[in-house]
């Protein structure tokens, strides 16, 4: 009944991948391995893993490119490792819809967690199959939300989101018609507060509504942008 959850682990260093693996294969995790961008992109089309953990800094395709690209079609969800750790590349990994960030040096058991704690989150995005009892389901008129499920629905049609994209919706869709600053939003979804550079939101946002877009304009039409302060849900919005 239960499904082995598949974690790529991509690094041009063998040192962490060998690590990594130990320390994941002990969560009875299956693991595969690239260790260099080209390679990692397309094992991550080509397969359904639960997460990837991808290096930033890699010879010819980086950690950057190959997220960006993996983003076209798939919402598998990422951890980026990296050894810099100033807020330029945090943001630029966010950007390219990346859901986690670790700074090297790490604790690997900090990584398992990590990974656990993105597990948790995505379960039900299509990646991990489980049982909901009680249900929790937002629910407006071209939008649900089944919160148990992680299952976003638009017109009668699924939308596939990553998990950033999926906790920005449900964390606007809790409160209809509060507006809330990047700022806040940074904090409240990504537990991070950056300070100037806020194009983060900005991109997620217009993902999300690029996604709903396909299937449904009044569904994306519910994003509403607040010129000079932020974002609100517009729940009314016909």
């Amino acid at each position: 009944m239960d499904q082995q959850i598949k974690i790529l682990v991509v690094d041009d260093e063998e040192r962490i991948r060998r690590l990594l693996k130990m320390y994941l294969e002990r969560e009875n995790y299956v693991i595969d391995e690239a260790d260099n961008g080209e390679d990692a992109l397309q094992l991550a089309l080509n397969n359904d893993y639960h997460c990837i953990l991808l290096d930033l800094m890699m010879p010819g395709k980086d950690g950057i490119e190959v997220c960006n690209e993996l983003r076209e079609e798939k919402t598998t969800p990422v951890i980026m490792l990296t050894a810099k750790g100033e807020e330029t590349n945090r943001v630029q990994g966010f950007e390219a819809g990346t859901d986690d960030y670790i700074v090297k040096p790490f604790s690997p058991r900090e990584v398992v967690l990590r990974v656990k704690a993105l597990l948790r989150r995505s379960a039900q995005t299509g990646f991990i199959a489980a049982n909901a009892s009680a249900r929790d389901i937002i629910v407006y008129p071209h939008l649900s939300i089944d919160h148990d499920a992680h299952r976003v629905m638009a017109d009668g049609q699924e939308v596939n989101l990553t998990p950033k994209e999926y906790e920005l919706l449900h964390f606007l869709a809790k409160s209809p018609d509060k507006v809330f600053d990047r700022e806040h939003l940074l904090k409240e979804v990504w537990q991070y507060e950056f300070f100037g550079d806020l194009r983060t939101v900005d991109t997620h946002v217009k993902r999300l509504r690029e996604k709903l877009n396909r299937v449904s304009e009044k569904a994306a039409g519910m994003i509403v942008t607040v010129w000079g302060v932020g974002y609100k849900f517009e729940a009314g919005n016909e």
